[in-house]
């Protein structure tokens, strides 16, 4: 039998990079100053590391998910130069209220629901009850019991938060 892996499930825009309003080029990317040390560490407690990340600007027609993928094929390289493999990048390009009407739905795979998630843990033999997700918003607490989620301060959550920074989730991997 395999044994399932535990994943490190991580926000992008906010947790990865900041959150600049839609990024969907590397010269827009500014990485936040925690980002590869936690992902350090969580591959050194047996996590991979899986992107999740809903991205309403395909929907509403700001840049394509060909924007998204070659962003994503990027990313994945400046990770790889630090020593981090990323495991898998998922994303939802679908939106209720979205101008291009093929991604004009409420779709499963949009945070919070667990579409993503699921996916995820068929794609890469992943057990969601070992797992994490670190967001910075309400919508990254997943609607799946089994999956711990946690939420980092910031513009979008300035209360209903669960650490002030990325530097203090080390202590729960």
């Amino acid at each position: 039998m395999i044994t399932k892996k535990k994943a490190l499930f991580l926000d992008r825009d906010g947790i990865i990079n900041e959150d600049n309003g839609y990024p969907h080029k590397p010269e827009q990317i500014v990485f936040k100053s925690a980002i590869f040390d936690l992902c350090k560490e969580a591959i050194k407690k047996g996590y991979i590391i899986v992107i999740v990340t809903n991205q309403a600007g395909v929907a509403k027609g700001i840049f394509t998910e060909e924007d998204v993928i070659l962003l994503h094929k990027w990313m994945k390289e400046r990770f790889k130069e630090k020593g981090i493999e990323i495991s898998g990048f998922y994303y939802c390009p679908f939106h209720k209220e979205a101008v291009i009407e093929k991604y004009k739905k409420d779709s499963n795979l949009r945070k919070p629901k667990p579409g993503m998630f699921l996916q995820a843990a068929k794609d890469l033999n992943i057990d969601l009850s070992k797992s994490i997700m670190i967001g910075d918003k309400d919508s990254d607490r997943i609607e799946l019991p089994q999956l711990k989620c946690y939420i980092i301060k910031s513009k979008y959550c300035e209360s209903n938060y669960d650490f002030d920074s990325l530097e203090k989730v080390k202590e729960i991997l």
